[in-house]
């Protein structure tokens, strides 16, 4: 683990404790990695760096080490470094012989027993050396809005299952399916509120929202009441940072020194992080 970090479940205790909620939030590349922590130290909120499986080929996993070591060496904030959406046992050891202090294990898509198995492996082994583990009961949907009641149901966490899963499988925290979707949607996300209470009285870790960036603030409140305590966002941030390329495009359609529409984008990324952050109640926990 690098020696900047401390693992999720440290962050996830101690913001379990308070009843408030920490974003996971994704670093796709310098800037994006640059607008969370600058935001995060100005807000002296506690930090976990969100990276995919893309995201860390897109940028090189020897990199992503050097950027999270270089910004974080300073700011004095709990900060984990998590893999998210961790495809399977390979890419979580990758991570954390890379240093990562925190990893998600992805095997929602699989059949129940198959889920288990393949999280308590990850577990065993990251444990072994103080790395925290995240794994998903229940499945996201698509951004597509024409789902059935009954495809939606299915996909949804069933709150006896998750019991028996986190019992189980002895993980950290537990990303829960109850009505919202990765990427943007064409929609207004419809959560299962009642769910998520019964998930929350049936298990005794720190839960997970993904699919977060469109869900209105009443409804993420609401959540982080019932026991969500990481607030998965990343589209969100994506469209403020592209958002404000475009503006600077309109206004000069000759632009072309990268730092001079890269570092706007990076401030407007940087605006939302700190929204996100008041959101979720972490300002001044670091």
């Amino acid at each position: 683990m690098l020696s900047q970090l401390v693992p999720m479940a440290e962050i996830l205790e101690a913001a379990d404790e308070e009843g408030y909620a920490v974003g996971g939030f994704n670093v796709n590349n310098l800037e994006s990695l640059q607008a969370i922590v600058k935001a995060a130290e100005e807000e002296n909120s506690p930090l976990i760096l969100a990276t995919s499986e893309g995201a860390i080929s897109y940028m090189g996993i020897d990199h992503v080490v050097g950027m999270v070591e270089g910004f974080l060496k300073n700011t004095g904030l709990p900060a984990a470094l998590h893999l998210d959406h961790g495809g399977s046992f390979e890419a979580a050891m990758r991570c954390i012989r890379k240093g990562w202090s925190s990893v998600m294990i992805d095997a929602s898509k699989e059949p129940f027993e198959e889920n288990i198995a393949q999280t308590k492996e990850v577990v065993k082994a990251a444990h072994s050396v103080g790395v925290s583990v995240e794994a998903e009961l229940g499945k996201l949907v698509g951004t597509e809005d024409d789902v059935t009641v009954t495809e939606k149901e299915a996909a949804m966490t069933d709150p006896e299952e998750a019991a028996e899963f986190v019992e189980r499988t002895g993980v950290d925290c537990l990303a829960v399916a109850i009505g919202t979707a990765h990427g943007v949607y064409k929609g207004e996300p419809d959560l299962d509120f009642e769910r998520l209470e019964k998930i929350n009285n049936n298990v005794d870790i720190p839960l997970v929202l993904h699919g977060a960036s469109g869900v209105p603030s009443a409804d993420v409140e609401k959540s982080i009441d019932l026991g969500i305590r990481k607030v998965n966002v990343n589209t969100a941030f994506q469209q403020a940072f592209t958002a404000r390329v475009r503006e600077l495009f309109d206004e000069d359609p000759d632009l072309y020194d990268p730092r001079k529409y890269c570092g706007p984008a990076r401030d407007a990324m940087a605006e939302k992080v700190k929204e996100k952050i008041h959101t979720f109640g972490s300002q001044n926990k670091a």
